[in-house]
């Protein structure tokens, strides 16, 4: 096999996410602001919870204590991300926003558990609780959980590590929504079962928010093609540029939550088809399909499979 190695220019002033979304390159003033204005509140909420009996406002600063955690994780990723490739982390610490998605997701399902073991614990000997309480707190809550997750709601489909702080925030919103029902309630028919049975319905909240997120973030963290990205589709896109007789050996995995990168053999009989052809190719896969960290091995030979192939060569491999 004669090959001939090109790694295409990368463009990093204006990576695209993942298919085609496009998001705002730093959300640190955001993640500010969300982590001070949560942190008031899950003290003020942790109080009101305990100084009322509530046990749907102890779950709820519980599950706002995470998102809290949550924020700086993300916000750790997204910041260690930005940090310049060395020696041996070639590409930078660009994937610390996959893990710290991932560990949004986990930490969330371990929110989860706590809520819902304290919630069934009292549902044999419920305490009194304050309704007018409950529902004052938790509308302040919704008031900075929805401006909070305004915040985020621009980057929320091209990048999954901004999509887990937005969905803390919403579901956080919508759970504080769910409290100021629970406290109606309460003041309506003095029922003291709706303070635990409202944190299950938070934990049901929770889990349906989470599921996605922890999905995607795992498949990204084994190299899972991103969505939004058609592998079939890059591969004939690549088959038809002008001297390539077959693509194999071709792989597209996620750097990071907003760029990806692809590796493809190409095999041109005819010759090396030169820098042009290779611009031309990158620009292809930036422009259609959002990939602009593009490894090109171009061979000119029998078409065998690579010799060093050893049962990972991926699509047309």
């Amino acid at each position: 096999m004669h090959g001939s190695h090109h790694h295409s220019g990368h463009s990093h002033g204006h990576a695209h996410g993942v298919g085609h979304a496009h998001a705002p390159a730093d959300f640190g003033r955001a993640f500010a602001i969300g982590t001070v204005l949560n942190l008031a509140f899950v003290v003020g909420e942790g109080a009101a919870g305990v100084l009322t009996g509530s046990m749907a406002l102890l779950a709820d600063a519980g599950h706002n204590l995470s998102d809290v955690l949550g924020l700086l994780i993300a916000w750790g990723g997204a910041s260690l991300a930005k940090r310049p490739a060395s020696r041996r982390f070639t590409y930078g610490l660009s994937s610390s926003t996959i893990l710290a998605a991932l560990a949004n997701a986990v930490l969330l399902l371990f929110a989860v558990g706590a809520i819902a073991l304290e919630a069934v614990r009292r549902f044999n000997d419920p305490p009194p609780v304050e309704g007018g309480v409950v529902m004052i707190v938790a509308g302040i809550g919704i008031v900075i959980n929805t401006a909070t997750a305004l915040m985020f709601a621009r980057g929320r489909k091209g990048d999954i590590n901004i999509r887990g702080a937005y969905l803390h925030m919403a579901a956080d919103a919508a759970v504080s929504a769910g409290v100021v029902l629970g406290g109606a309630l309460m003041l309506w028919s003095g029922a003291r079962w709706i303070d635990p049975a409202l944190s299950l319905g938070i934990v049901a909240v929770i889990l349906w928010s989470t599921w996605g997120l922890l999905r995607d973030s795992v498949t990204m963290a084994l190299h899972a093609v991103p969505p939004g990205i058609d592998p079939e589709a890059v591969e004939a896109a690549l088959a038809t540029l002008p001297g390539v007789a077959r693509v194999h050996d071709l792989h597209i995995w996620p750097m990071s939550t907003t760029q990806v990168a692809l590796t493809a053999h190409l095999l041109m009989p005819d010759g090396h088809p030169g820098d042009t052809f290779l611009q031309d190719a990158q620009q292809l896969l930036a422009h259609d399909h959002g990939i602009r960290h593009v490894t090109l091995q171009i061979e000119q030979g029998d078409g065998d499979p690579c010799r060093f192939d050893h049962g990972h060569g991926g699509i047309g491999g």
